[in-house]
């Protein structure tokens, strides 16, 4: 086992620098390089002993491009990044008027079972070190050749199922030592992990909370969402509830709208109901609407533009914020989890 210097703040690399008899000032050199996106061999201002050391000691968490592709369309990037051992998961880089965007993946894989997303298909395979959710950060950045502004951790995987780790990314990347990103400009997902949000409400972070809900009962999601049979709606909402009351912070609601199992006129209206019982604010909450992308295994389809402005409409009227989310990158399919399958798929065949 390699040491994970990418995974350390800059006072634990100092001292491990120091404990292998190495001057502390070297510490701040080296995290300068990581955060850069540089390898062992282009840490030019170290003596080469050092970085050959570093180079059979250490692990940055730096991933790989295995793949990019670039949309015609707006220029979305999407990545298909590898790790040292093999496994890969997938990036988006999306541009906006506001300043540039990530999002990012937390597993290899994800045990949630969703049954929209390609993700979860082939379930887990390990949790992404907090090097390796920083790395897609670097990587991308010095690939792009520009800062990225703000992050969505809402690619592969649960964030809050890889607790520890992901408390550990949003630590280093928030530092002003690094990448300095402001935790108000970064989202983390959730399927809907119960006691990892009342966790997570008391580390007391700015960032923005998005529960992936997709459905007002608990009949429906329980179809939809297998976590639901442990953490129903109610108990859900509660926390999320307590979530917004403890931090002050407007919570994202995203709500996947699949033709023919919750996107009637009759749901909209459920979920309004449901919604307006926990969050009587309107500026409590976001609702993101999120046309489905077509999976092959989940045999779901969209609805046509003018069910999905409907049921928008609907929510709008009733008083709640709520906007269609902007399919970016349609020419490389830039939802993620089907990239990293196919490349799976590929190896396996090889």
């Amino acid at each position: 086992m390699k040491i994970d210097i990418g995974s350390m703040t800059l006072s634990e690399l100092e001292e491990y620098i120091v404990s292998i008899g190495e001057s502390r000032f070297r510490a701040k050199q080296i995290y300068g390089w990581l955060c850069r996106g540089e390898d062992f061999d282009g840490m030019s201002n170290l003596s080469k002993p050092l970085r050959e050391r570093l180079k059979n000691e250490c692990y940055s968490g730096i991933p790989k491009i295995e793949q990019k592709f670039v949309s015609k369309v707006d220029g979305t990037v999407k990545y298909l990044f590898g790790f040292d051992d093999g496994e890969c998961v997938e990036s988006v880089v999306m541009f906006y008027k506001h300043g540039t965007t990530i999002c990012i993946s937390s597993q290899v894989g994800c045990r949630m079972g969703c049954k929209f997303c390609a993700s979860t298909i082939g379930g887990k395979v390990r949790d992404l070190k907090p090097s390796e959710m920083l790395g897609q950060v670097v990587a991308a950045q010095k690939d792009i050749g520009e800062r990225i502004d703000g992050i969505v951790m809402m690619g592969i995987g649960e964030p809050l199922d890889n607790y520890d780790n992901s408390i550990k990314f949003l630590k280093l990347v928030t530092s002003p030592d690094g990448l300095n990103i402001g935790a108000r400009h970064i989202s983390l997902s959730t399927s809907g992990v119960v006691d990892k949000i009342r966790k997570l409400e008391d580390e007391n972070f700015q960032i923005t909370l998005s529960i992936s809900l997709h459905a007002s009962n608990d009949e429906r999601r329980s179809a939809l969402m297998p976590v639901n049979k442990k953490w129903g709606v109610d108990e859900l909402l509660s926390a999320v509830k307590h979530y917004f009351d403890s931090t002050g912070r407007r919570v994202s609601i995203e709500y996947t709208l699949i033709a023919g199992q919750n996107d009637s006129e009759a749901d909209a209206k459920e979920l309004c109901t449901l919604l307006r019982k926990y969050f009587g604010r309107q500026d409590a909450l976001h609702i993101n609407l999120i046309p489905v992308n077509p999976v092959r295994e989940s045999g779901f389809s969209q609805g046509d533009r003018r069910s999905i402005e409907h049921f928008q409409k609907i929510l709008t009227d009733m008083g709640l914020t709520a906007t269609v989310r902007r399919t970016l990158g349609p020419d490389i399919n830039a939802s993620c989890g089907q990239l990293r399958r196919k490349a799976t798929s590929d190896s396996a065949k090889a």
